[in-house]
């Protein structure tokens, strides 16, 4: 690989992590801000715009929607259009172009979105009406997991964020996989073939090597439109589109060249992602009324299975599987890191705030198994995110060789 590709790659992903973190704290406190305004005398307020309903009609097309859906299903397509890039350079271009880097991080991830999936599943067996949201805990939330990490500062070792970063991509693509398969219903079959129409012509534009974006996005917003009338959630519109911007992976005359297309729609939408999109669907999604809540409400199967999910679930399925591979000889531990830390970033991956709470609105429609749910992702999250960073802070970093002279 030339030198200066190499060069860009770092810097790229460098730009990304730190990029990542600072959404992270941007994300924790839209957070903080949504639970103190649903506890709050704005809280009437707060619910009363997010029930709002916003429409318009254009001959044929009308929607009508509240204020909270055309979050979760319009604004979040974006999240999952930069997920779906993210996943395809990494993929193409990146840490998990080589099987090798790949298999590490890729059965971590297996192992931590099964774990906390069983631990869920072992609670609420028994009424299939509550086994709907097994997904729940199975997700890492990237951008608060490294921030959680940037918290550590350098005592944590680059190999493991960029571990752990593999691992959440990887994890997320899971998770669209879950959602694709197990929330999806009613399909409405015309709405469904207008979506592969347009998909044909996103591929023909990608075949006919089309670099200029706006084609894309135009046909990429009826894909939504269709993907939303057809029954399969909106927002995996974002990763269909995603796929068919293309990656040019051969070496460029100049920095400027070497921003293919998907590169510069990823670079576009990092920043009002990360600092505008997330955080307003976590101030959307966060809101928890304490008022009236109970130790009964955070034990009750589904916070308690979620809860546990996340903090015990997460750090088991990951470690142990990352310990079983490394001992097996199929993948070497990250550099400079040791066992205790591995361990100390399984307990961050245990962070499932974004995506947990995205499925549990497509597992529930009922309001208090809704507060539930925010009960558990809160507190198993908040668990994994405090004991992961007294864990990281306090661990003994592994002694880096001098180079001699």
């Amino acid at each position: 690989m030339p030198l200066i590709r190499f060069k860009r790659r770092v810097s790229a992903l460098q730009d990304f992590l730190q990029q990542e973190a600072a959404g992270g704290y941007v994300l924790m406190a839209a957070a903080a801000l949504a639970l103190i305004v649903a506890n709050s005398p704005l809280a009437d307020g707060y619910f009363r715009l997010l029930e709002t309903h916003i429409g318009f009609a254009a001959g044929p097309l009308v929607m009508d929607e509240s204020v909270l859906h055309w979050i979760n299903d319009g604004l979040m397509a974006l999240f999952f259009l930069l997920v779906g890039l993210e996943i395809k350079r990494e993929v193409l271009d990146g840490e998990l172009s080589r099987p090798s880097r790949a298999i590490l991080p890729g059965l971590a991830a297996l192992g931590g979105v099964a774990a906390p999936a069983l631990i869920y599943l072992a609670f609420t067996s028994g009424d299939p009406a509550l086994s709907r949201g097994w997904a729940i805990p199975a997700a890492t939330d990237i951008a608060f997991a490294l921030g959680v990490l940037a918290l550590a500062g350098d005592r944590v070792p680059a190999s493991l964020k960029i571990f752990l970063t593999a691992l959440a991509v990887l994890d997320d693509l899971a998770a669209i996989v879950i959602i694709a398969l197990f929330y999806t219903e009613n399909l409405h079959m015309p709405a469904l073939a207008g979506a592969g129409g347009a998909l044909a012509v996103l591929i023909a534009f990608n075949r006919l090597r089309v670099r200029t974006l706006w084609p894309y996005l135009l046909v990429g917003l009826v894909l939504w439109w269709c993907v939303l009338e057809s029954g399969v959630h909106a927002t995996l519109a974002g990763v269909v589109l995603a796929m068919t911007i293309p990656l040019d992976r051969t070496p460029a005359r100049s920095d400027h060249d070497a921003r293919s297309p998907l590169h510069r729609l990823e670079h576009g939408l990092h920043r009002p992602v990360a600092f505008l999109v997330v955080p307003i669907f976590g101030f959307a999604n966060a809101g928890l009324p304490l008022a009236g809540l109970t130790l009964d409400h955070f034990l009750a199967p589904v916070p308690l299975g979620i809860a546990l999910g996340l903090f015990l679930g997460k750090q088991l399925g990951v470690f142990l599987t990352t310990f079983a591979v490394i001992r097996l000889g199929w993948a070497d531990r990250p550099r400079h890191a040791t066992w205790a830390q591995l361990y100390g970033v399984a307990v961050v991956c245990g962070i499932g705030f974004t995506m947990s709470l995205f499925v549990g609105n497509l597992a529930f429609s009922d309001p208090d198994l809704l507060i539930e749910t925010k009960a558990g992702v809160f507190s198993g999250s908040l668990l994994s995110a405090v004991i992961g960073v007294l864990l990281l802070r306090n661990l003994k970093p592994e002694a880096v060789p001098t180079p001699s002279r």
